[in-house]
């Protein structure tokens, strides 16, 4: 058997019987002159070899994508033009074919074919390896059709239309997302200062393109149409919009002497989260072994980042079922109104009862049982244990959603293992640093941390974010501005408060003490202790707030202040 790759052509016509029915002569007439006239000199024109006559359809091979697709244009304006009865469907596809005689077989045929059934009367329907061959060499507007499944063909089949009443340039247009995993690679930035090091740059963006193509489980953009946003202020979601893609990867190469840095980082369009981030600083002893390495260091990782993040866009929902959905919901509600909602923790067993692989479960039943510490008086050992326990499972789970990162962080936070509360929120920025979940506890966190100016700025991004649902942010806003020794702020988020956790109520005292309001202080004091639970004792909130704080000069300005307030400590 021979074989080669060829650009095949189908094209059949519309409505065939229905004309032959109406005018049997007549329409025999306009074929054989539109044969003659129109698609035999446009086929011989641009290389094209006629292999077949079906009746109403016709076989054609070409040797290029561009010759195949310019001539199924001319024929088809021609005959939007000429407005006559006779309307084509063209289909093209670029693949490998079996010779035998003059005849052609395959699978590349039967693409062609199949194609054709999916092109508009007048039009024209290409596969994706013919559009990604065009490149920018075609004057025409296709529209992505995204992913088809055709009859009699294993794998789906990437389609492109164009019709003659198609109108915008294809970079005003949406394209369709495909169902795998896409992604183009954006040219990464020459931050050199050096506009002749760009082929640098570039080098590195071709070969990352290049060796991502080689995973059959990707659709990757190809170069020319990633290339073409160089240097253009637009923005990811536009241009992931305008590619028809899930995923971007940008980086930027900046040389100085003997040393390169680059970096990298993967974008999901759609959320702007960043799934994956990496920096490569290497010497410049051999360039081409440094850009070999880093291209298989991103090469390597990238796949297995989009594979993480494919999965995790199709398991987006924080539950299997709508049961454990429900449950989930409504034991959330009641944790915004009382973190340590009993009836909330019942509901969030319900959840995994009726869910087992709910990791948003865990991670609040491990948050819940931080906050029965604090609230309920739980002994510190066994709620650790407990939160340690739930953590680990939902992080079993999930350990790729900054919304579960922030909350276990949350957790690790009240019983003071602050590198873990560190390190899940740092992942959880990484993910995703606009979550608002992430903006609500990062503040806080940091602050326990000892960082307070990160933790301000934090503050400042919920304040902004959100500036409605101040009420949300009242605690943690309080204990920030109190570390930071701006205390007339702190009080102002106690004033007002309608119903503040009973723990606040000390907190807010030892704020009052340290502006100098002795008497307001002294009053918060004895509401704090007329409310404490019988066996729950003011020590018990001294140690919470000693050991979720990293400096000790944080211990003791809480310390100071709460004896200012008047308490025995």
């Amino acid at each position: 058997m021979q074989r080669r790759l060829s650009a095949i052509l189908a094209a059949d016509v519309v409505g065939y019987s229905k004309l032959m029915a109406e005018d049997e002569a007549g329409t025999l007439a306009v074929l054989k002159a539109h044969r003659s006239e129109l698609f035999d000199p446009e086929t011989a024109r641009r290389g094209g070899r006629i292999v077949k006559l079906m009746g109403d359809g016709v076989l054609v091979e070409f040797p290029s994508v561009v010759d195949a697709v310019e001539c199924a244009l001319a024929i088809q304006q021609r005959l939007a033009a000429e407005h006559g009865k006779i309307k084509l469907r063209i289909g093209i596809n670029l693949g490998d074919v079996i010779i035998d005689g003059d005849d052609i077989y395959g699978d590349g045929v039967n693409v062609a074919a199949r194609l054709e059934a999916l092109a508009e009367p007048g039009g024209i329907a290409i596969s994706g390896m013919v559009h990604e061959g065009l490149g920018n060499r075609v004057e025409a507007d296709f529209t992505d059709a995204g992913e088809q499944q055709v009859k009699n063909i294993a794998r789906p089949v990437r389609v492109f239309r164009w019709s003659p009443t198609q109108t915008g340039k294809p970079e005003t247009q949406t394209r369709q997302v495909s169902e795998k995993p896409s992604i183009a690679v954006l040219p990464f930035d020459n931050m050199s200062g050096d506009p002749e090091q760009a082929y640098f740059s570039d080098g590195i963006t071709e070969d990352i393109i290049t060796e991502l193509s080689r995973f059959r489980e990707l659709f990757v953009i190809a170069r020319n149409s990633s290339f073409a946003f160089r240097g253009k202020p637009i923005d990811m979601g536009e241009i992931g919009r305008k590619l028809g893609v899930r995923y971007l990867v940008e980086g930027s190469v900046r040389k100085s002497g003997n040393r390169v840095r680059i970096t990298a980082q993967l974008i999901e369009v759609v959320t702007g989260n960043h799934v994956w981030a990496e920096r490569y600083d290497r010497s410049l002893d051999d360039i081409f072994a440094v850009q070999d390495e880093v291209v298989r260091e991103i090469v390597t990782a990238v796949p297995g980042a989009l594979d993480a993040a494919a999965a995790h866009h199709v398991q987006r929902r924080p539950a299997g079922n709508l049961t454990a959905y429900e449950y989930l919901l409504r034991a959330i509600h009641l944790r915004r109104q009382d973190w340590g909602s009993p009836e909330a923790a019942g509901l969030l067993d319900k959840v995994i009862a009726a869910d087992p692989h709910c990791a948003y479960a865990y991670a609040h039943l491990a948050d819940w049982h931080a906050y029965s510490i604090l609230l309920h008086g739980a002994e510190l050992d066994e709620a650790r244990g407990n939160v340690l326990a739930f953590a680990n499972k939902a992080l079993q789970l999930d350990h790729n959603d900054s919304t579960i990162l922030s909350v276990i962080a949350d957790a690790y936070w009240i019983t003071g293992d602050l590198d873990l509360a560190r390190k899940c929120i740092e992942k959880a920025i990484k993910l995703n640093p606009n979550n608002y979940v992430v903006i609500s506890f990062a503040g806080g966190i940091y602050a326990a941390l000892g960082d307070t100016e990160e933790a301000l700025r934090w503050n400042d991004k919920f304040l902004h974010h959100d500036p409605i649902s101040i009420e949300a942010q009242r605690e943690t806003s309080l204990i920030i501005y109190y570390i930071a020794r701006r205390y007339e702020e702190s009080i102002n988020c106690f004033v007002g408060w309608h119903n503040p956790p009973g723990h606040m109520l000390a907190v807010a005292a030892a704020a009052y003490a340290q502006a100098g309001f002795l008497t307001e202080a002294a009053k918060l004091r004895e509401q704090y202790e007329a409310q404490l639970p019988q066996g729950h004792s003011f020590a018990e909130h001294i140690s919470s707030h000693l050991r979720m704080s990293a400096l000790q000069d944080h211990r003791d300005l809480w310390l100071e202040g709460y004896r200012k307030a008047g308490f025995d400590c």
